[in-house]
């Protein structure tokens, strides 16, 4: 379990289209074997330190024809931001994804001071 200890608690969250592959016939919808999206995603405001992301797909739309298989991780989290993780491989064919993302961790408070 993470304990929050500061005073202020912030959440940030937002959504992102990470590819629209079949159009232009795109690696994720022509492709086959192993294939990765990364995405980055900036923080409107910068946590304490890295705060806890959660990922979820919003939107994915796949070919009915082929094996639906895809991992999905936020990497990289830091303060600032972090990378949205779309994978999939074999035989898969993906023409679109759209994820969801929360951040949830300290904050600055105004009323916090250092003292020397």
């Amino acid at each position: 379990m993470r304990r929050i200890s500061n005073a202020e608690v912030g959440l940030e969250n937002g959504q992102k289209l990470l590819f629209s592959a079949f159009e232009d016939n795109g690696e994720m919808w022509a492709g086959e074997g192993p294939r990765v999206i990364r995405s980055p995603v900036r923080f409107d405001q910068t946590f304490l330190d890295a705060p806890t992301v959660h990922v979820s797909v919003a939107m994915l739309d796949m070919d009915s024809g082929a094996n639906h298989r895809f991992d999905l991780q936020a990497e990289r989290v830091t303060a600032s931001g972090f990378d949205i993780i779309f994978r999939t491989w074999g035989d898969t064919r993906v023409a679109r994804v759209r994820v969801s993302w929360l951040a949830i961790g300290s904050v600055a408070y105004r009323d916090n001071w250092d003292v020397i």
